[in-house]
């Protein structure tokens, strides 16, 4: 059974930092890509950062040159720094993977607040 749980979640200042975590079990999860996704009260959830087998990387817009994902191998563990944050990041994130075969699994999210 696939299971991905994120943690780190907190309440944080504006421009303040917080390192989000996703831990995956019953799965080899390097060979799949990795990502972080978010979802705002009353918004459609948005894709945030990815992190393919090969190690490339795609962000949003919004988020470039502040976020950073990076994952450890051994610990079956992937990881969202995020730096100088802002109001407008407030959401609930959600680790997801897609592996090779193109199953889709998600973790329960972990809110992140962001005063202002």
């Amino acid at each position: 059974q696939v299971q991905l749980v994120e943690s780190g979640g907190g309440l944080v200042q504006a421009g303040g930092s917080l390192r989000l975590s996703c831990a995956i079990s019953g799965i080899i999860f390097s060979s799949g890509t990795m990502g972080w996704f978010r979802q705002a009260p009353g918004k459609q959830r948005e894709l945030v950062a990815t992190l393919t087998t090969g190690g490339n990387t795609n962000y949003a817009d919004s988020v470039k040159g502040r976020f950073t994902i990076s994952r450890d191998n051994a610990k079956n563990t992937v990881y969202l720094q995020m730096n100088s944050l802002k109001p407008e990041d407030a959401a609930v994130y959600y680790c997801n993977l897609v592996t090779v075969y193109g199953a889709r699994y998600w973790g329960q999210g972990t809110q992140v607040t962001v005063s202002s």
